[in-house]
């Protein structure tokens, strides 16, 4: 982790089926490090390190609120908050990092599935503020399942529900008919993200921005396979076995790799890619953006060939 802080569990709130609400504050009643929507804090809970959008107002500069969906076939983590964190525990806390930032449009439509929600809440709450033009899309199992209604319904018509258990599907193909200028961002699950960047590679002018909690799953160049991995800087050659990542390789190998999530999803440890073809795995670059080939996040991403440049 990077620069970390023990905070005090200052309120634990049911927000929806199976979500909870967790308010965390300075021990002294300090300030904390400020951010800006779209970021996230890498939070240790017991064995498990986890990481969560911030999904309060970052004029707060008291108190940050994380919104935890409890997940019974996750990896703990989930299951840590709602069973057995209670008000008044301790939390170590990194830093707020921001892969996921507003970029300034003309207007906005935001997509939300689940507890994908919590980065857009303050994203609305900032678009809402600045004056843009702007609309929600939120999808869930069941209206119960839907975090944070309350503060969403007081924008009216701009926001609309969509619970599958009564519409089915959400129907991207209308929210997404936008004019150019406008910027799209969508987080929740992976089918959702997936059909939300298919309709907007057709949209031209328009800017779709995605956040991911898990990996990108990508079966195109098949089975994980051994590959040569060459780091600069180290002047070391590195054999990456098929059933590990790079970024194990190299921590084997003593070469020192800033990290922290190990999904490809925080942004910690890109390098920049000197020379192969590689199979980008992480949730951090756009797949469309024309600078992919120039970064690798060792994490989770591997060679497409037989070997790998790497600057480190």
């Amino acid at each position: 982790m990077s620069d970390t802080y023990e905070l005090l569990v200052d309120g634990l709130q049911q927000v929806a089926d199976e979500v909870v609400a967790v308010t965390l504050v300075d021990p002294d009643g300090a300030l904390l490090p400020a951010w800006k929507p779209g970021a996230h804090v890498e939070v240790v809970l017991g064995e498990h390190v986890r990481h969560y959008s911030l999904c309060g107002s970052p004029a707060e500069r008291g108190r940050y609120r994380l919104g935890v969906l409890r997940e019974p076939a996750g990896h703990g983590g989930s299951e840590y908050v709602h069973t057995r964190l209670r008000v008044g525990d301790r939390l170590t806390v990194g830093e707020p990092r921001n892969q996921f930032p507003v970029v300034t449009g003309d207007r906005y439509v935001f997509i939300a599935g689940g507890i994908g929600i919590t980065p857009l809440l303050p994203m609305i709450a900032q678009v809402d503020r600045a004056g843009f033009p702007w609309r929600l899309l939120y999808g869930g199992r069941r209206l119960s399942a839907m975090a944070f209604r309350p503060e969403l319904e007081r924008y009216g018509d701009r926001v609309r529900f969509w619970p599958q258990d009564v519409h089915g599907h959400p129907d991207l193909a209308s929210w997404m008919d936008v004019a150019p200028g406008t910027r799209i961002y969508a987080c929740g699950p992976e089918p959702l993200l997936e059909a939300v960047q298919r309709r907007g590679r057709l949209l031209g002018g328009s800017t779709v921005h995605i956040e991911r909690f898990a990996p990108r799953v990508d079966t195109s160049a098949g089975p994980h396979r051994e590959f040569e991995l060459v780091c600069t800087a180290s002047e070391r050659t590195l054999t990456v076995g098929a059933d590990e990542s790079m970024l194990d390789a190299m921590i084997r190998a003593g070469i020192d790799v800033n990290h922290d999530c190990r999904q490809g999803t925080c942004g910690t440890c890109e390098l920049d890619l000197i020379d192969g073809a590689a199979v980008h795995l992480d949730s951090v670059v756009d797949p469309d953006d024309p600078e992919r080939d120039a970064v690798i996040f060792p994490c989770v991403s591997r060679a497409r060939d037989a070997r790998l440049v790497v600057d480190i």
